[in-house]
């Protein structure tokens, strides 16, 4: 069962288990990281969910561990494939990788970190998706997913893939109408929008009046608004945090029902 918060380990370095297994703690029972050392320290999110297993804080079933391969351009020299090897089999070994690192066979959700172009896919991406399609159909990868993507990459994802992605994971900016195309196109195709960098991509909108007028009146922060209204529109939020009172305020809002003149105002807020 997909959870409806991830918490995301990007650039926690040395501090990643610690604040993973406080995000456990804390209710989190999502995890997102990456097998890419420049951003994430994958094996140090895998010790924080042993440990938890080990303690008995949580059951391996009640977790969704997402992880994702990248490719060599978005990695420094720490690489855990051979460059020199095929992307297929970059891909396998990134992902035998992973399962060392996580501490587990399955995988939940397997995700491409960003095709090799801004605005088109070329064999590269294909090469890598249909390597994590045989791991999906191997059930090694419950399901897979692809992030930092245009519409025109996904409709073209779709549109060719013999798996379809369950997850889109985009950067959501709201002056960009919070990536609104993207989400669309992810309902008609029943999959499920995860939106990043919600705060920091977006300080306009914690310091919007109306904003901070929704968050008085409910008794709520600016931040806890912003992922209300996250919830509320379909998106799976990620929320990165290293400070354990926003983990408890974060998941908090995972009920909350903002009105429609309220969605409306955080809509245009960007």
């Amino acid at each position: 069962m997909t959870p409806p918060f991830l918490y995301g380990t990007a650039w926690k370095e040395l501090q990643t288990q610690r604040l993973t297994e406080l995000a456990l703690e804390a209710g989190y029972r999502g995890i997102d990281t990456a097998n890419q050392r420049k951003h994430y320290f994958e094996e140090a999110v895998g010790q924080a969910v042993q440990s938890a297993i080990a303690r008995g804080l949580v059951q391996r079933g009640e977790l969704f561990l997402q992880t994702k391969f990248t490719f060599v351009r978005g990695q420094d020299q720490r690489l855990p494939y051979d460059p020199r090897a095929r992307i297929a089999d970059q891909v396998r070994q990134s992902f035998a990788s992973s399962q060392k690192h996580l501490g587990t066979e399955v995988i939940d959700s397997y995700v491409l970190h960003g095709p090799s172009r801004a605005n088109q896919l070329i064999d590269d991406d294909w090469e890598a998706w249909g390597a994590m399609e045989q791991l999906h159909t191997a059930g090694a990868a419950r399901a897979l997913g692809i992030s930092n993507v245009s519409i025109d990459q996904l409709e073209a994802l779709v549109a060719s893939s013999k798996v379809k992605p369950a997850f889109v994971q985009n950067r959501c900016y709201a002056n960009r109408g919070w990536d609104e195309e993207v989400r669309a196109f992810c309902r008609a195709h029943s999959m499920v929008y995860q939106g990043f960098s919600l705060l920091t991509a977006n300080p306009q909108v914690l310091a919007s009046t109306d904003v901070l007028a929704i968050a008085k009146r409910r008794g709520l922060t600016a931040s806890q608004v912003v992922f209300a209204f996250a919830l509320q529109v379909g998106m799976l939020p990620l929320t990165g945090t290293s400070d354990v009172s926003h983990m408890r305020a974060d998941l908090q809002v995972v009920g909350q029902t903002l009105d429609e003149a309220e969605l409306l105002a955080v809509t245009r807020a960007g």
